[in-house]
């Protein structure tokens, strides 16, 4: 079966959430990671636009360690293991070697240096340089205080950030990712966490923009898996049902890409809370959330062009109604939508060159047919 994205292994077929949920960070426009767009969106909160005489400047810029979201960069904050920024960063005794403790637990010996692990300390000292290197990253510290005001010797001050580049929330993104791969899963929820409070803060300002609510709604979908992937199921209801909220105020009707990108985010986030009710034996409220995604994923087929994958998607939800119909004992009613989700496979063209997408195809028909054998051999 095709994995749900880079976050997820699902149990039955579904599609690439957090990939498109990348996605839409990179493509709609004010995003982190779009660069084409960092003169035209002042409200994206990980951009920072210069006026100077009407006319914008972007000041590109450089972190001095070479990280960046662009290039791979092991630099000194980085885990050997994970190859992300170090997260409860620990030294490895005796050879002193550092690691993030997710990482490192899982040895016996230095991978570095092959040595006995005799036990592992918190290193603080460094993990509070790597938390400061986070926190200051593509930012520049800005005056809180106005300059006629007195200021009192010795007075502690709140240091205010402003963004120099749209490259905090890339690279905040990248590192989550990296870490999750690794299967350090505390790291990547810690790095997404930063990034939907960067979103959260600017969206009480700039208010509910298309452009804020879709990276939240994208970044809350990558939470929401990592919450599912430690076992907090009520959690990644939480965050997928932020997600789902954020990502239908989108506005998106004059961009049809963007569009599709949105709303096949939309039904894999509602598709992965039916998956939680699923499991927990929720079957009337896993069958609400698989037919609002299954719904969206038809009307989407309607407003634009049918793209292979979009129909693909339709059979995938239809399936899933299906499978919890036969469930709750209406088994005319799956049967129908396992036909009819075989037709729609059947029919479907796929280029030649697309060997995922054939593949992903036969897949997913392999196991309708595998329904439809199940009801025949009762």
């Amino acid at each position: 079966m095709t994995p749900v994205g880079p976050f997820v292994k699902a149990a039955r077929p579904d599609d690439g959430s957090l990939k498109r949920s990348s996605e839409i960070l990179n493509k709609q426009q004010g995003c982190p990671m779009n660069k084409e767009n960092q003169n035209k969106h002042q409200g994206c909160p990980m951009s920072k636009v210069k006026q100077d005489s009407g006319e914008s400047n972007v000041i590109a810029a450089k972190c001095p360690f070479g990280y960046d979201s662009q290039t791979f960069k092991l630099g000194p904050f980085s885990c050997l293991i994970c190859q992300a920024l170090l997260f409860e960063c620990s030294r490895c005794v005796p050879c002193s070697h550092v690691f993030c403790k997710a990482c490192i637990s899982r040895f016996n010996d230095c991978p570095l240096c092959g040595a006995d692990i005799e036990k592992i300390e918190p290193d603080t000292n460094l993990q509070s340089v790597v938390d400061r290197f986070i926190d200051g990253h593509a930012r520049i510290k800005r005056d809180p205080v106005d300059k006629d005001e007195k200021q009192v010797v010795g007075e502690k001050k709140t240091v205010i950030y402003e963004d120099v580049s749209l490259e905090r929330g890339a690279f905040l993104v990248q590192q989550a990712m990296r870490a999750y791969r690794a299967n350090n899963v505390e790291s990547a929820k810690s790095r997404l966490s930063l990034c939907a409070q960067d979103i959260r803060e600017q969206l009480e300002i700039a208010g509910n923009t298309s452009e804020l609510c879709s990276q939240l709604g994208a970044v809350s979908g990558m939470l929401g898996d990592c919450c599912r992937a430690t076992g907090d199921g009520k959690s990644a209801v939480a965050y997928f049902d932020e997600s789902v909220n954020f990502l239908a105020k989108v506005q998106t009707d004059d961009l049809e890409r963007e569009y599709l990108q949105v709303t096949h985010t939309l039904s894999v986030s509602l598709n992965k809370i039916g998956d939680l009710k699923y499991y927990e034996g929720d079957l009337k409220g896993a069958r609400n959330h698989y037919f609002r995604a299954l719904d969206i994923r038809r009307n989407a087929i309607k407003d634009s062009s049918k793209a292979p994958s979009q129909v693909l998607d339709v059979a995938v939800s239809l399936a899933k109604v299906a499978d919890v119909d036969r469930n709750l004992d209406a088994e005319d009613e799956a049967t129908q939508g396992f036909q009819e989700a075989i037709n729609l496979l059947e029919s479907l063209k796929i280029d030649s060159q697309e060997n995922a997408l054939e593949q992903r195809r036969l897949s997913v028909l392999d196991f309708l047919n595998n329904q439809l054998y199940k009801k025949q051999s009762k």
